[in-house]
């Protein structure tokens, strides 16, 4: 046998191994720091209660735009300009009625997209000097420290933000632009129907457009249960309104239904999953499947819709929620395009032809 043979042979086999932490401790390690490092970045991003509830901070721009000539920001064609996230809810209300009253020529638009890195909207190009959202609030506003949030309705005369509270863009939408709208007869908040609608505005942004970021951004088991009882609870009681009614307040289309209908569209793709929301789909409730189908189906609606943006954003863009950023393949939406028969219930004047 050569000295190489030997030295082979003679190196040791085995080598002696560190101690190393049972797996159970390592488990329960990783666990606290995870959990630690989550409730502190859910804090950032979703501000709580002592409770764990997540609370949706105020908007902070509420300008109005009035027919008034001598108000300080008077209805006018193309001077105004919306500025919306596709994935948004919030922002796919100014979509939505800006379709339906027929203020695509009036208004323009420009779409902003999540980015991880930038920690906000962004813009694909500059605009007003800036490269997000959040760089053109504190042009609008220097020494702004709110959050930069969708939509802004923007004043292209002054360079301001007149507004960015969502529920107030689309009665300014519906009301003070009928001098230059293609469907100007169309009113999404009658004055008859009033009452009835900021009832169920009041009713439905509280357990359902937001219930279903109380549900998804809770941060102890109490708020989840609390916020997932009252979203179905109030799921369960529009279900048996629509039994004998086409839309929320009666036979015509208001800013109720729109104000649901963007949450509804997001829900079957997004928060059913994501934010566990999974009592129940959307599509699993005969009238209410049938009435997303409705709205989605009116005129210059699906062209406002963009289910791979919710997808993308919601899955890829909320790490906190979805650490691995793996993008679902579902769900099939090809039901909005089928027969819903809601027309059966009542014939609705108000919708453009």
């Amino acid at each position: 046998m050569t000295d190489v043979q030997n030295s082979q042979t003679d190196f040791p086999r085995t080598q002696k191994k560190g101690k190393s932490l049972p797996p159970k401790l390592i488990i329960k390690l990783g666990k606290f720091v995870w959990s630690t490092m989550w409730h502190t970045m859910m804090s950032k991003i979703a501000p709580r209660s002592k409770s764990g509830e997540y609370i949706r901070p105020n908007s902070q721009f509420r300008n109005f735009i009035s027919t008034d000539k001598d108000s300080l920001y008077p209805a006018a064609a193309g001077r105004y300009h919306l500025y919306v996230g596709m994935s948004c809810p919030w922002a796919h209300r100014t979509l939505t009625v800006r379709a339906l009253k027929g203020l695509e020529d009036i208004i323009s638009v420009t779409v902003v997209y999540p980015s991880p890195i930038a920690g906000g909207w962004v813009f694909n190009e500059e605009e007003e000097g800036c490269a997000s959202l959040a760089q053109f609030y504190a042009a609008a506003q220097p020494g702004y420290s709110g959050r930069a949030t969708v939509p802004v309705l923007w004043d292209k005369q002054t360079k301001t933000i007149v507004n960015n509270e969502s529920a107030e863009i689309i009665v300014m939408l519906n009301s003070e632009f009928n001098e230059f709208a293609k469907n100007p007869t169309v009113d999404l908040y009658p004055e008859n129907l009033k009452e009835k609608i900021d009832w169920w505005n009041e009713k439905i942004y509280q357990s359902v457009n937001n219930g279903v970021y109380r549900c998804g951004f809770a941060q102890t088991q109490a708020a989840y249960n609390q916020a997932c009882d009252e979203l179905f609870t109030t799921l369960d009681e529009i279900e048996t309104a629509l039994q004998t009614s086409r839309y929320l307040c009666g036979n015509q289309v208001t800013l109720a239904d729109v104000r649901l209908f963007t949450t509804l569209f997001r829900f079957d793709v997004a928060y059913y999953g994501l934010f566990k929301c999974n009592r129940r789909r959307i599509q699993d409730y005969p009238n209410l499947g049938a009435y997303l189908s409705d709205i989605y189906q009116l005129p210059g609606v699906a062209d406002t819709c963009n289910l791979e943006s919710v997808k993308q954003d919601y899955y890829g863009n909320l790490f906190l929620l979805n650490p691995g950023g793996i993008i679902p393949s579902g769900p099939d939406m090809a039901h909005l395009l089928k027969p819903h028969n809601r027309d059966k219930i009542g014939n609705s004047a108000n919708l453009p032809v």
